[in-house]
């Protein structure tokens, strides 16, 4: 049950951060329900592989190539699911911070109730 919660708000989230910012399209709600699924799937495949290659530069950084890790991972979301559209790269980057830090909040306020 909370899978399926957790894919929900991330998908409002999703719809949000399209709204709010401009370089960042979502046709439609099933689209963000999609974006947001594959967004589980990659985290869950594509991500620890990426932290495992890229290792090294991560900890040269202080963990702050994560950033561009989950920007990455945007991206490949933009890739895959047709109605979702992301301009660039330093809108992908903004993107995933907002989605992050919202995320957790929404979470977070989840897990209280």
């Amino acid at each position: 049950m909370t899978f399926i919660l957790r894919i929900l708000l991330t998908a409002v989230v999703v719809v949000f951060l399209a709204n709010f910012l401009p370089g960042v399209t979502v046709t439609g709600y099933v689209t963000a329900i999609v974006v947001a699924l594959v967004l589980a799937l990659l985290n869950l495949i594509v991500k620890p592989i990426l932290v495992l290659l890229t290792l090294p530069v991560t900890v040269l950084t202080l963990g702050l190539f994560l950033i561009v890790i989950n920007a990455i991972i945007i991206l490949l979301v933009d890739a895959f699911v047709s109605g979702f559209q992301v301009s660039g790269f330093w809108i992908a980057v903004l993107f995933s911070i907002l989605l992050s830090i919202i995320q957790s909040l929404f979470y977070s306020i989840a897990e209280r109730k």
